[in-house]
């Protein structure tokens, strides 16, 4: 089955994306590591959408597509919207033979859910119980407070970091593979002092998970990425999947970065999609150093498909961000260009601190609420 009517709709650079690599003879797809920089507003759901309906129109079975993000909700989206595309390409009805494509697609999901049911299939490797629970943060911070009074920290006479700020730095350091004295220097200064006795709280915190098959979310990557460690079983893994494609991947930390390598050592059906100016959540671990060296972390270099097309804005405002972007030391450069005008003329607004910017950026919303432009349409 073969068809280009999915393709349509897409600017030049989209569906260059879309089509990077070729169709085998039979069926299947055969494609080389690729970097899609997309920047903001530029429909990067979308093409990756596309990308996964083009491979399913291809001949990929879709159960061999293993797509990672980094919300429920994002690969709820994007299984749907592949599974429409796809749809209409065929031109098949509603709840036709195509409706099979969206079941098989069960390959997408979060970092740590796909972890989770990895995880739970190789247990045995791992000296791990299958039936193991998973705590969310709240769960992971209450039992971290426990540990803590437990072991007479809590009643210290200068305050002992409190039970959220402990788990920050325990996350901190699992998903950079930093040493605690490396975290609390770069990132925890006013702990510092504390050094032994976080030491003391983290050992005795794993012995509890251990002895009561507790993971928490940083166990779901630290044990992923231990299992893509072990060459055998990297290579059993990497096999289920004949692609893989990774949305916000400027959101990565060390370990997921890894574990994608681990995965496709060759780059081969992989494909990232994201922007290296949209990468804000360093305090959380990702590092933007995967997106900026991704092309070079293959041989051949992964090819590089920039989306500048904007959808979203006006042209002087995306001249604003063009030259605060254009100032970045190190970058993939773009330059968005917008299909809705030029717009108007932003205007730059200096308040002295954070609560009267957004009393102002609140005041503003309201009132243009108020002359009916919808909160929708505010960004």
């Amino acid at each position: 089955m073969s068809t280009t009517t999915h393709l349509d709709k897409l600017n030049a650079a989209q569906r260059k994306a879309v089509t990077h690599g070729e169709a085998l003879p039979e069926k299947g797809y055969r494609a080389g590591p690729l970097l899609i920089v997309a920047g903001a507003g530029t429909g990067k759901t979308d093409t990756l959408a596309h990308r996964v309906a083009h491979l399913v129109i291809h001949g990929v079975d879709p159960a061999r597509i293993l797509m990672l993000t980094f919300t429920r909700r994002a690969a709820l989206e994007m299984r749907r919207r592949a599974h429409e595309i796809t749809r209409r390409a065929l031109d098949q009805p509603l709840g036709g033979p195509g409706q099979s494509i969206a079941q098989r697609l069960g390959w997408a999901g979060t970092f740590h859910s796909i972890g989770n049911r990895l995880l739970r299939h190789y247990a045995p490797h791992l000296k791990l119980d299958p039936h193991f629970s998973v705590v969310d943060r709240g769960d992971a911070a209450d039992l971290m407070d426990s540990v803590r009074e437990e072991l007479g920290l809590a009643g210290k006479e200068q305050r002992f970091p409190r039970k959220e700020t402990c788990l920050q730095i325990y996350s901190n350091r699992v998903n950079t593979h930093a040493t605690l004295r490396e975290t609390l220097e770069q990132h925890y200064g006013w702990c510092a002092q504390w050094e032994e006795e976080l030491t003391r709280l983290y050992r005795a915190y794993v012995e509890q998970k251990q002895h009561a098959s507790l993971l928490d979310y940083d166990d779901l990557l630290l044990y992923w990425h231990a299992m893509m460690s072990e060459p055998r079983l990297a290579a059993h893994i990497g096999a289920h999947f004949d692609h893989v494609l990774v949305d916000e991947y400027q959101d990565t930390n060390r370990l997921q970065a890894e574990i994608l390598h681990a995965l496709k050592p060759d780059g081969a059906g992989v494909a990232v999609v994201g922007d290296d100016a949209q990468a804000i959540y360093s305090f959380r671990a990702a590092a933007v150093e995967n997106i900026l060296g991704f092309p070079e972390r293959f041989q051949p270099p992964a090819n590089v498909v920039t989306l500048a097309q904007n959808y979203r804005s006006t042209q002087q405002v995306l001249d604003v961000a063009n030259a605060l972007l254009a100032e970045a030391p190190r970058q993939h450069r773009k330059y968005l260009l917008s299909i809705r005008g030029a717009g108007a003329r932003p205007r730059l607004v200096t308040v002295e601190e954070l609560q009267t910017q957004a009393e102002y950026v609140v005041t503003e919303v309201l009132r243009r609420r108020e002359a009916n432009v919808p909160l929708k349409r505010q960004a």
